[in-house]
């Protein structure tokens, strides 16, 4: 399954962005993960100051 962003956490940084390996993140005012193109790498997991994105 691909990353989820939990809406309420995210600040809309864009850390997740700088380090997704196949560019499936996009932020506007949060981010939003592109299920197609997820890698489930857990990356963008690790890197989200506000534990905000979580693979399930």
């Amino acid at each position: 399954m691909a990353a989820r962003v939990d809406e309420d956490k995210c600040t809309g940084c864009g850390s997740c962005v700088e380090v997704c390996p196949v560019e499936a993140i996009i932020v506007e005012e949060v981010a939003t993960i592109n299920a197609d193109e997820c890698l489930e790498c857990g990356a963008c997991v690790d890197e989200c100051p506000n534990e905000a994105i979580s693979l399930d």
